[in-house]
């Protein structure tokens, strides 16, 4: 039987038995899936400490987010609609434990292969971390920090399942098991507790959230006034005003961006005679008023929910142009998110008097919430919002749409995006079980800029019937509608359409959401008991 010298001692050592050799590899992935931790968990730590917006997983999702197809974010999107942030995290996580466990395994095969490893993913995930928009000098330290504390337990605990794996049946096989079982479990719950705390940490640690709490408001020059019957009551139906917590959320930021209101800048330049710079304060002393406008994301599928209507307070957005003099030719202002996010709105649309785009920095009654937007963001009534709706905002540039592209347009989408026309049906719905007899069929419609005019109803393919309409805050939000039904048992079909008030037809062709969203009557099954 041949022999060999086991690493780091000069005897000679039998081959190890195929049991042992599989338990040794399977510990070694193991080794590495802990280093893998311990790179994350370290490195979340130090971004707490020195750079919050350089955790690797942060960053390197970002970096997915901007470089995936346009089907795979659609698909993202439709699956876990708001929740698609949090499944890119945990696959990014997941994939990068899977590749440490690796490794792990290659490092026990050949030695340094897997610290080389680390090393790439810890030059990756600098590259990631620093060229974010809103990275910070010291933003390649913490991922920094994580590959080398990865990397020095990885060293450590394949070096001693290689002294276990040739000792044989000597007195130390069973030491350098124990050693490496206990670092093992130490660095991962140090890892853990690392990654947690820091995660924890940085949520309770946030002054921007302390600050947002503290914010009081001025109170608005103009209120919004609701009219009687706009909100039909109906169980089911969704409110007038979608809650702040209930409220879509689709954007590109994967952490929340943290900005303090003092330290916020919004510049106004390109085709302007003046270039502009505002504070915080600056903005509100321009005067508030409150606004009741409907938003909708292009990912919305026919009868989805990525759609909400709030209260808003802001300033609008043609009183700020207005300082800087928007220069001839210009067409097109390219707002920018700290994040590096921008959004392509027709200049038109922001300084129309008969629109009302807004700087937004309340939500129904609150300072904008963290996610959406705080402390400023782009509100504009009738167009999608990846050309319009910019949270976070820093910059608006005038510009033309021939010489500028916003992030979304390279990837597939129009640069022009109005909203389409749309109805759908909250109630029955076709999860829920629904009891014969007399009962309601509703939802909501929206045509922004225009306003609702009519919206009917089939039931099983028979005559369109017209629904009854809630009073409408203004041609910029949805309506309500409900319809009577006298149900019975049985599988129903219903369809709903609507019109606007300049007489257009709800499109009845299906088309996917890109490139300018998506089209089609809702159709759903109910079964009646």
């Amino acid at each position: 039987m041949t022999t060999k010298k086991a690493p780091g001692n000069d005897r000679p050592a039998r081959n190890p038995p195929p049991k042992k050799r599989a338990a040794t590899i399977a510990l070694a992935a193991l080794a590495g899936a802990v280093a893998g931790g311990v790179f994350l968990g370290v490195a979340e730590l130090a971004a707490l400490l020195v750079a919050r917006e350089a955790s690797p997983i942060v960053a390197v999702g970002s970096f997915v987010v901007d470089v995936v197809p346009r089907w795979a974010k659609e698909l993202a999107i439709q699956l876990f609609g708001s929740d698609d942030k949090l499944f890119l995290v945990a696959s990014v996580g997941a994939a990068a434990l899977v590749a440490a466990a690796l490794a792990g395994m290659l490092e026990l095969r050949w030695r340094w292969t897997g610290v080389a490893l680390f090393g790439v993913a810890g030059v990756a995930a600098v590259a990631a971390a620093v060229t974010r928009a809103d990275a910070s000098p010291a933003a390649f330290l913490p991922p920094a920090a994580g590959a080398a504390a990865g990397a020095a337990v990885l060293t450590v605990a394949v070096s001693l399942l290689r002294r276990w794996r040739v000792a044989g049946a000597e007195p130390s096989s069973g030491v350098d098991r124990r050693r490496f079982l206990v670092l093992t479990s130490a660095a991962a719950l140090g890892a853990v507790v690392a990654g947690v705390g820091a995660r924890l940490g940085s949520a309770a640690t946030s002054s921007v959230a302390a600050v947002r709490s503290a914010l009081r408001l001025p109170a608005p020059a103009s209120r919004l006034t609701v009219p009687a019957g706009a909100e039909l009551g109906i169980p089911g139906l969704s409110p007038l005003f979608t809650p702040n917590r209930d409220f879509y959320r689709v954007d590109t930021a994967l952490a929340v961006p943290s900005i303090d209101p003092a330290a916020w800048r919004l510049t106004v330049d390109g085709m302007v005679e003046k270039r502009v710079e505002l504070g915080f304060d600056d903005l509100l002393r321009l005067g508030l008023d409150e606004y009741a406008v409907t938003l909708t994301c292009v990912s919305n599928e026919v009868g989805g929910n990525l759609v909400g209507t709030a209260r808003w307070l802001g300033v609008p957005v043609r009183d700020v142009l207005a300082m800087a003099r928007p220069r001839p030719g210009a067409d097109m202002v390219l707002s920018r998110s700290i994040d590096g996010f921008t959004a392509s709105t027709p200049l038109e649309a922001l300084t129309s008097a008969d629109r009302d785009a807004i700087l937004a920095v309340g939500m129904n009654g609150e300072p904008l919430p963290l996610e959406h937007g705080f402390p400023v963001r782009m509100v504009v009534p009738g167009l999608y919002g990846y050309v319009s709706a910019t949270k976070w905002l820093t910059a608006l540039k005038v510009t033309t749409f021939a010489a500028d592209q916003a992030y979304w347009t390279p990837r597939g989408y129009s640069a022009k995006a109005p909203i389409k026309l749309s109805s759908r049906i909250d109630t029955p719905r076709v999860d829920r079980p629904l009891a014969a007899g007399p009962t309601k069929i509703a939802g909501v419609a929206w045509a922004q800029t225009v306003g609702i005019g009519r919206v009917e109803v089939q039931i099983d393919g028979g005559d369109w019937q017209e629904a009854e309409l809630s009073a409408p805050v203004n041609r910029d939000t949805w309506v309500q509608w409900s319809l009577d039904w006298d149900a019975t048992a049985g599988s129903h079909t219903l369809a709903v359409r609507a019109t606007d008030r300049a007489g257009r037809l709800q499109e009845q062709k299906r088309t996917p959401i890109a490139p300018n969203g998506s089209t089609g009557w809702q159709q759903t099954f109910v079964r009646v008991s």
